[in-house]
């Protein structure tokens, strides 16, 4: 065989072997997926939820996940839609979990309901593993669309020793919306407000829905996106008792107050008593000098507790490799072991029941008491969060009115017809699109 004729082999030789290597290199090439994730609370979570990701890889050489730090819960939802629309879906997201529905509404999520049955899960069996309250967000006609990942409810934070020089014990907090108002009139003083709460947008809307169920009003359809109750007499109702802490009892400060405004006046001792996330308790418990305990949101007709926080979902426009790889980081993120780490460091309770058998656990709930309080409340009062067709909008229908009532530009029950006017006007659109039959 000539020279030429050796080299010309040779080349095609190594070319088929070249072609071999990479086809083996794709072949073995871990999936790549991205996780959008939020920080809906204070803290040091972003660092946390880098650290779980980069475990998770370890476990896993077929995977390659990259946590995508994405902002608030309203930030995520918005930059979600956005890389959907171009095509660019994320594999998966941390998404606010009454957003749930809107994505069914808008065909934008994946039912799970495939992936559970591959893993011989039913929707009921699978749900069954979460806390009976969270179904409420995570499903949609029987069908999963969210798996629970970090949840909270409302909680009354309130300063020991505040309370002890007002002559209040500690160990009986306010349970009622007069007792809480009574509460309230002792602690407040030249320099200190006996109660105050976020009510910037998001934060707003969740504490108040809290209100308006605590007073026995309903304020949403929890089984159809296209209503609201912001007329409701419980409703407007809600929204006099929040005009009269500022401006009758002036027990609370007038104006808007962000999270870490709130967080920052009950660390200084400025606020008594606050209104917050449980999923602000690790927060608290860092920056809190002095003693403070958690409590029941006071109750006017009854104890409510609309369920927050946030839901892994996997959006549509995602191949089938990505799906399965977003489905295999979705369960181990919500398995007992990677839900209990969480909670313990964030103080959002643990959706997977399982994580509460864990010894670790065990040991974390008997040294803080507080974190159990969430849990009780839970599982006893534990209702709906806020979900409709375009939530964001509907919902800041209201919180512009709430805004308004505590800058003094409103009384209550104007607010609450612009509020419902507003929204309806939003809602309409389903309305027609779900066939209702509309007056012209």
């Amino acid at each position: 065989m000539d020279i030429t004729r050796r080299a010309a082999l040779a080349t095609v030789a190594a070319a088929t072997a070249a072609g071999l290597a990479r086809r083996a290199s794709a072949a073995h090439a871990p999936v790549e997926l991205d996780m959008f994730f939020p920080v809906p609370v204070q803290g040091k979570l972003a660092t946390e939820m880098q650290r779980m990701i980069g475990e998770f890889n370890k476990q896993n050489d077929g995977i390659r996940a990259t946590p995508v730090y994405t902002g608030s819960y309203d930030d995520t939802n918005t930059k979600t839609r956005a890389a959907i629309a171009a095509g660019k879906p994320p594999a998966c997201a941390i998404m606010s979990a009454n957003f749930v529905r809107e994505y069914v509404i808008d065909d934008l999520v994946l039912p799970l309901d495939p992936l559970l049955a591959k893993d011989n899960f039913t929707p009921a069996s699978y749900m069954a593993q979460f806390w009976p309250a969270l179904a409420l967000n995570a499903t949609d006609q029987g069908r999963v669309y969210g798996a629970p990942f970090q949840n909270s409810t409302p909680l009354l934070y309130y300063n020991v020793q505040a309370f002890e020089q007002a002559g209040l014990d500690p160990s009986k907090p306010p349970a009622t919306w007069q007792e809480w108002v009574d509460a309230a009139r002792k602690l407040t003083t030249n320099d200190r407000f006996g109660i105050a709460w976020p009510n910037s947008y998001d934060y707003c809307g969740w504490l108040f829905s809290t209100l308006a169920m605590a007073n026995g009003g309903q304020y949403y359809d929890t089984s159809y996106g296209g209503q609201v109750y912001y007329t409701e007499p419980a409703t407007v109702a809600a929204l006099r008792f929040v005009d009269d802490l500022v401006h009758k009892h002036k027990v609370m400060p007038q104006g808007v107050l962000d999270p870490n405004g709130t967080t920052a006046a009950f660390f200084s001792g400025r606020a008594a008593m606050i209104l917050l996330s449980t999923g602000a308790l690790g927060f608290v418990r860092e920056g809190m000098k002095t003693p403070f305990k958690v409590a029941y949101v006071p109750r006017n007709v009854l104890n409510a507790a609309p369920v927050g926080g946030g839901s892994l979902i996997i959006p549509k426009g995602n191949s089938d490799e990505r799906i399965e790889a977003a489905w295999t980081l979705i369960k181990w993120l919500t398995a007992p072991a990677q839900a209990a780490s969480w909670s313990r460091f964030t103080g959002y309770f643990a959706p997977n029941r399982g994580a509460y058998d864990l010894p670790e656990m065990k040991d974390y709930m008997a040294q803080h008491p507080e974190a159990t309080v969430a849990l009780e409340q839970l599982n006893q009062y534990g209702r709906g969060w806020f979900a409709t067709y375009k939530t964001v909008p509907v919902r800041k229908a209201m919180e512009d009115q709430v805004q308004a009532v505590v800058n003094g530009r409103a009384k209550p029950e104007e607010a609450a017809a612009q509020a419902q006017k507003d929204a309806d006007a939003l809602l309409r659109p389903y309305l027609e699109r779900t066939a209702l039959r509309l007056p012209a």
